[in-house]
């Protein structure tokens, strides 16, 4: 494949209710979507930088300007046999920056697909029909509220319940959930909110039986993690500190975890992705695909990526009617009466995009030759 031509589009995205973490609060999604074109295919990707610099150094101004200026031009024109070396162009033209980079993979991959006439899930190697769903529910004003979004949440069928804690908002929350729901599929997620010192203070998560405890510590804190894993039943997930394949080895080598979150977003696309799950796959570890509020784009490429073997663990794949009033692709994605998501069977990713609906909240375009 020849790409002929990149658009850049910024679209901005009402959530239904902000959503909360440890590092901040998301009200409206500026996101930035990446269009191939090249000898009559198409393709798109979605970049998951966010506008300020709370959870990655990447943010969406970033990750525009070097798309701009750097790796749209680094593989304009070039002739593709497929994205191991679209990401070797880009590589060579800028170092790191792998959501701006993932967004231009991700797209080469949905094209590939489409070229070939096959969903972006078989080319992957994906085996399901359909992906387990859970969902991610972010620090709320209070317990009360917190329990509420909880009945909710099980009532449409969700199989894991996932919720963002920090030092002072952990205990107390989790008391009052398993006293109305003890036996309910729990994990909780700290986007390395707690410091190194605070060792005891998690192991007393031990005691709510949790699938897992998702990334305690900092990122670059791989020993704490692995330190901390030896005390405990409960697995620990990484996922901020699995940035590539790399990452992921040394995370293996270490036991710093027994469980990986995988966001192609973050790690550089789908080849990364595919590598990671291999290499826990080998080593018998699980993996599940984790969300970054992304739009049915990046939903559906997530949901793909879901479908491969060793994505053992629910997924962050929520319907879209949990982030958005109205996504951009049609058909926008539903749970079944099972909590499952259906893995998309049509060309590329398999959803059409709605483009009125994009016309109408686009806020930039930038059009490369």
């Amino acid at each position: 494949m020849r790409i002929e031509r990149i658009v850049l589009r910024v679209i901005g995205l009402e959530l239904r209710e902000p959503f909360r973490i440890s590092s901040g609060v998301t009200r409206q999604r500026r996101i930035l979507l990446v269009h191939l074109e090249g000898e009559g295919v198409e393709g798109v990707g979605e970049c998951v930088a966010g506008e300020a610099p709370n959870y990655s150094y990447e943010t969406l101004a970033t990750a525009r300007w070097v798309l701009q200026a750097h790796l749209g031009p680094a593989v304009l024109g070039a002739e593709l046999d497929g994205a191991a070396e679209v990401t070797a162009r880009m590589d060579a033209a800028a170092k790191g920056h792998r959501m701006a980079k993932a967004a231009i993979e991700m797209a080469v991959w949905d094209a590939e697909a489409r070229r070939r006439q096959v969903s972006l899930a078989s080319l992957l190697g994906g085996e399901k029909a359909a992906v387990p769903a859970g969902v991610s529910i972010g620090i709320q004003e209070s317990v009360e509220a917190l329990l509420e979004r909880i009945d909710g949440f099980l009532a449409a069928g969700y199989r894991r319940i996932k919720l963002k804690i920090e030092p002072g908002r952990d205990f107390a929350i989790l008391d009052a959930v398993r006293a109305r729901h003890p036996d309910i599929a729990l994990t909780v997620d700290a986007n390395a909110a707690y410091g190194t010192g605070e060792m005891e203070r998690l192991a007393g998560l031990e005691r709510y039986g949790l699938m897992l405890i998702e990334q305690p510590f900092a990122e670059d804190e791989m020993q704490a993690h692995a330190a901390l894993q030896s005390r405990l039943e409960t697995p620990i997930c990484l996922d901020e500190t699995i940035t590539s394949p790399t990452r992921c080895r040394e995370a293996l080598s270490l036991a710093a975890c027994r469980v990986i979150n995988i966001k192609p977003g973050r790690v550089g696309g789908h080849g990364a992705s595919v590598a990671i799950h291999d290499a826990c796959a080998a080593a018998d570890i699980p993996v599940w695909c984790g969300g970054m509020l992304e739009s049915g784009i990046g939903r559906a490429h997530n949901v793909a990526l879901a479908s491969l073997p060793n994505m053992r663990l629910p997924n962050d794949t929520s319907a879209s009617a949990r982030y958005w009033a109205r996504d951009v692709v049609v058909p926008a994605f539903e749970l079944d009466g099972e909590g499952m998501v259906k893995v998309p069977t049509g060309p590329g990713i398999g959803v059409e995009l709605d483009e009125d609906f994009l016309s109408a909240i686009e806020l930039e375009r930038i059009e490369l030759y």
